[in-house]
């Protein structure tokens, strides 16, 4: 292991003034844990976007690392299930929030934070993936346990142009549902329908502004990687005993709403938290997105940049306009 090596760091001057850039650092500055990973991609989320501003909400203390996905190899293990050489991916828990973060050449985790890399995925294609595909799986997974097959009608999918809902139209897709793209960026219809989906309807076809306690029926299930008003009145949209999985609050994070579509529709509003999903479940679902739900243009999908461009891609997740996924590369594979 170097004796120093490039973080990106965030920090906060007595002026309260954030900063933000690469920086060397050491080893004795990581944090406890039993696991020592060589980081080789890491990726850029809504979440990282955030803690790069020092946003109070993702970071509690500075200096501060972002970064919630990682890609490596193991340098050093006190943990007898990984061992020095081996492949692995560590997505989300503290990691880049509560922690020390991905974006640095080396991380110290827990190893039950810790899935080995499957095969069938290599290190980029785990990163192209990371947090974004991952929680696209864990929606896709929840309708289907929620009893939304192929037969039962259209699924809606927000946010489309993002890491998540992109993600979810493509899986949605080859499982050989009908899909529906919403999404504001007229520009990117004709990626949107390439990406799987059947149409693309703007937000406003969905969120119309009535305040009728249910609306017309037109959908089996729903991921909505959005939330406030427009993830309100697509509940109301939602037909007898369909399914919404909702894992993302940009459009906010109230829901005005009466308990109607609950106990009139049967509905079911399943909640995705991708941070603290079990190990177990995740491991599995890595493992499906390696094989039977693996996409086959996952190197189209995402832009590769170093550490010193994070600050442009940041710039453009916070201003909504970034689209589908940009992954960082930290070091050689």
């Amino acid at each position: 292991m170097k004796n120093t090596f490039d973080c990106y760091q965030v920090n906060k001057n007595e002026q309260r003034e954030i900063t933000a850039g690469v920086e060397l650092t050491s080893p004795d500055d990581l944090p406890t844990g039993t696991v020592t990973i060589r980081v080789v991609y890491s990726s850029i989320n809504y979440k990282d976007a955030l803690a790069a501003t020092g946003h109070p909400g993702v970071v509690r203390n500075f200096p501060h690392v972002p970064g919630i996905d990682a890609a490596g190899v193991v340098v050093a293990s006190e943990a007898e299930q990984f061992t020095v050489g081996q492949s692995v991916v560590v997505t989300s828990y503290e990691l880049g929030v509560e922690r020390w973060g991905a974006w640095s050449e080396f991380i110290r985790v827990q190893p039950e934070w810790i899935v080995p890399l499957p095969a069938g995925l290599t290190l980029k294609e785990s990163m192209i993936l990371g947090t974004a595909g991952l929680t696209a799986a864990m929606c896709v997974s929840s309708l289907l346990h929620h009893g939304i097959n192929v037969d039962a009608g259209g699924i809606l999918v927000t946010g489309a142009s993002g890491g998540v809902g992109s993600f979810a139209l493509s899986l949605l897709n080859q499982l050989g549902f009908s899909v529906t793209a919403v999404s504001s960026k007229v520009a990117l219809q004709e990626r949107l329908i390439d990406l799987g989906a059947k149409q693309v309807i703007a937000p406003t076809d969905v969120n119309t502004g009535s305040d009728k306690p249910l609306l017309k029926a037109q959908w089996a299930g729903a991921i909505d990687t959005v939330g406030g008003s427009l993830l309100s009145h697509l509940i109301r949209s939602i037909q007898p005993e369909g399914c919404v999985a909702a894992c993302g609050n940009a459009g906010g994070t109230e829901l005005d709403l009466t308990v109607f579509p609950f106990i009139l529709r049967g509905v079911t509003l399943a909640g995705i938290d991708s941070a603290w999903y079990p190990i177990e479940k995740r491991t599995a679902l890595w493992q499906k997105l390696a094989t039977e739900w693996k996409l086959t243009d996952l190197d189209s999908r995402a832009r590769v940049i170093t550490l010193d461009q994070v600050a442009t891609t940041v710039d453009s997740i916070l201003k909504s306009s970034h689209q589908e996924r940009t992954i960082i590369q930290i070091g050689e594979e």
